[in-house]
């Protein structure tokens, strides 16, 4: 048995940092143990151009303090009106790394996402020819379809002709949770990945009424059935370069969360290697662990491997109730149990 795993310093290809009080109490959360990461631009209002993308990222350096050496890799929101110039210019800036695809109404703050994505075929051609990442959040939001079918929908109505007609767009589907996501993008004849959450991996839909309602467990894409959060664990473990860390890791305050209609999302930077190293030795496939925390990501969005590495040991570990005070106070994930591990950095 392990009891010691030291890797390479990973990445979190997926992070919402938020904004203001919130962004002062969590970004330090996510920078104690990853080396960059992707920053969602669902701010309100959304970070749609170059210079909310810089101003967003001044804020989040200034959170860390002085000698922070955190890399914040900034994300354009689309829009159905953005400007395939500003993309194209921000990302020769080094300003934008990616871009985020977020249906309207899909999940937090997505009201300004994009309606029909043939909108956007100016973008997609400027983003393929200059290989700029797409990120998508994968779901469909015809009321008609049943929450739970959602991505896997996506996956058919809109994925799968998305990589016929742009065969060399980069794609990362994010946070996937459904057998359907895992299996098309391991078979896809395309540049694509995706993202994996440890709360995809950890636990299914039945941790959402656990003795009662959960909300602190709800989160979107929703928690999906056992025979799903299985097929997304083992494309996890698996070694596939396309599949790698990114910890949505979504901060929201208790009483947002615990109110009568209850914020999507979990707050899970404190813990995340810890859960996520977790998973990988339950199932025996530590030697796997360090290409999806480290290197993986980083191959995929064409980054140099990070120097130094970080350790995480064994242990008995108690993740708090909650989290911060008064209006930055946040019940993280995995909240009252045992991590099974230790991030020594």
């Amino acid at each position: 048995m392990t009891d010691r795993l030291t890797i390479r310093r990973p990445d979190d290809w997926h992070v919402h940092l938020r904004d203001g009080a919130m962004l002062e109490a969590v970004a330090q959360h996510s920078a104690r143990q990853f080396a960059r990461a992707i920053i969602m631009p669902n701010l309100t209002p959304p970070v749609t151009s170059i210079e909310a993308a810089t101003a967003y990222r001044q804020r989040i350096m200034a959170a860390l303090g002085e000698g922070a050496t955190f890399t914040p890799l900034m994300t354009c929101y689309l829009t159905d009106g953005t400007d395939p110039a500003e993309l194209e210019r921000g990302h020769a800036e080094g300003v934008f790394t990616a871009c985020k695809l977020y249906p309207a109404h899909a999940t937090t703050n997505s009201a300004h996402g994009v309606t029909d994505i043939r909108a956007l075929t100016g973008v997609l051609e400027t983003m393929q020819r200059i290989g700029m990442p797409l990120l998508i959040h994968g779901e469909v939001t015809d009321k008609s379809i049943d929450i739970f079918d959602r991505e896997a929908v996506f996956v058919e109505r809109v994925l799968t002709p998305l990589v016929r007609d742009y065969p060399g767009l980069k794609i990362v589907l994010e946070h996937i949770t459904t057998a359907e996501a895992a299996a098309f993008v391991a078979e896809a004849d395309h540049p694509i990945a995706a993202t994996i959450t440890p709360q995809h991996l950890l636990i299914n839909r039945n941790a959402l009424f656990d003795g009662g309602l959960r909300p602190h467990a709800y989160c979107l894409p929703v928690l999906k059935r056992e025979k799903h959060r299985l097929a997304v664990r083992q494309a996890a473990v698996s070694g596939s370069p396309r599949f790698f860390l990114g910890t949505d890791s979504a901060p929201h305050v208790v009483g947002a969360k615990e109110s009568g209609c209850g914020c999507a999302g979990i707050f899970n930077a404190p813990f995340a290697l810890e859960a996520y190293v977790r998973v990988f030795d339950e199932e025996g496939a530590l030697d796997t662990f360090e290409g999806f925390a480290s290197e993986h990501g980083a191959r995929f969005y064409g980054l140099p491997l990070n120097e130094g590495t970080v350790t995480l040991v064994r242990d008995d570990v108690e993740v708090p109730a909650s989290i911060g005070t008064g209006e930055t106070a946040v019940v993280p994930f995995l909240a009252g149990t045992n991590a099974g591990w230790r991030f020594e950095g």
